[in-house]
């Protein structure tokens, strides 16, 4: 089956966010959304630590040590970013002002629960952060994350067995095999990367998928 890298997925989540929208991008993997945002839209990024005007990872030597996103990285600042109290920015978050945030996950549900915060594995971070004002205040929650564990184990369940950070607040699930869509029926698959077929899908995460892809080239072939 084809799989598509990091930054290939990426890419592919930040052609999907509309054109003024403000954003928040998640610890880890989501972070790399802002290096492929197109750069003749206007995408504001917001950091839980109080930053709205966010720009891409910087270079090596242009580093500033005090401008940091939540994940204590590196950023830049785009021209008129604004910085602001902590509390501030957990009011966006809770106060539904973010159209979009992406994140990262150990499992989501078909009914769109997402866990993303601890396996209960001994050394896990001990708290839920602000993973769970994001999922619950942002008006859309992208995952950003691969289909499968190290261990090959599905992160699509029928039901999450890890402690949840939000319930049912998930909108879209983007992995290096495909694109997944919560809807009231379950998963449907948006997208699929090259020779991977539904089928190969519902045997990797042992669920019952609906073809949103099959669906979508009917209804561009009628509109034909």
């Amino acid at each position: 089956m084809t799989t598509i890298t990091r930054t290939e997925l990426a890419a592919r989540i930040a052609a999907d966010i509309p054109e003024g929208s403000y954003v928040n991008l998640g610890i880890g993997a989501p972070t790399l959304v802002a290096n492929y945002l197109p750069a003749d839209q206007e995408i504001i990024l917001h950091t839980e630590n109080g930053l709205l005007g966010m720009g891409q990872a910087p270079e090596a030597e242009k580093v500033d040590p005090d401008l940091i996103n939540a994940g204590k990285q590196a950023v830049t600042a785009l021209p008129g970013a604004a910085y602001f109290h902590h509390a501030d920015s957990f009011g966006m978050m809770r106060g539904g002002h973010l159209d979009v945030c992406v994140l990262g996950a150990f499992q989501v549900s078909q009914t769109g629960d997402l866990a993303n915060w601890s396996t209960g594995a001994p050394g896990a971070i001990p708290a839920v952060g602000g993973a769970m004002d994001l999922a619950i205040g942002a008006k859309s929650v992208y995952v950003m994350t691969d289909l499968l564990t190290k261990t090959g184990e599905s992160k699509l369940v029928a039901a999450c067995t890890y402690p949840l950070t939000g319930v049912g607040c998930v909108t879209r699930v983007y992995t290096d095999h495909a694109v997944f869509d919560v809807t009231p029926d379950g998963f449907a698959v948006r997208e699929t990367f090259g020779d991977t077929t539904v089928e190969d899908l519902e045997e990797l995460t042992g669920l019952t998928l609906t073809d949103a892809t099959r669906d979508a080239a009917a209804a561009a072939s009628t509109k034909d």
